[in-house]
């Protein structure tokens, strides 16, 4: 729960992070066009937006995007893509679901070897309220380790069959 230092009148923030190393099989080339709000249809189950808007029709910085509620959530969330690096292969981006939440995804992506990729995702909440304590109850390091296990999965699955995953 939030605890307010009497002192300064500033709120402590109730604030989890995890992170993952998922391993897919393309290069870092190949995957990183598939961290993007539009072509997360084409790989990532259940996924879905509200709306996206963008200059170019994919992700790129300062594209935002609306997702509906999901389990856990009370509102729909507005996402900011605040780093997108097509060089470095880093993208970066904000998620606020209002009420409850700010999140922070962080992703990486390095080669390894000729034709693979560690992708490296953490994944920050920060509390913004009584809601948003019941939902950082349920982001336990078990339940990030399986989300992350089923993006690996689907990732691979599409990189491998050019289709969705189906689960």
């Amino acid at each position: 729960m939030n605890t307010q230092d009497k002192n300064s009148g500033i709120d402590k923030p109730h604030r989890l992070r995890h992170s993952y190393v998922q391993s897919i099989n393309a290069t870092p080339a190949e995957v990183f066009p598939l961290l993007c709000p539009v072509r997360e249809w084409d790989w990532a189950p259940g996924w879905t937006t509200d709306w996206v808007i963008t200059e170019s029709g994919v992700a790129e910085q300062e594209c935002l995007f609306q997702t509906p509620a999901r389990e856990g959530e009370t509102t729909p969330s507005i996402w900011i893509i605040t780093r997108h690096d097509p060089q470095a292969f880093e993208v970066k981006m904000y998620k606020v679901t209002p009420d409850q939440t700010v999140g922070k995804l962080e992703i990486s992506l390095e080669a390894d070897g000729k034709s693979a990729t560690h992708a490296k995702i953490a994944y920050q909440f920060t509390s913004l309220g009584p809601a948003g304590d019941k939902f950082l109850e349920g982001f336990t390091s078990a339940w990030y380790k399986e989300f992350m296990q089923i993006w690996e999965k689907a990732m691979n699955h599409y990189l491998k069959t050019g289709k969705l995953l189906e689960l």
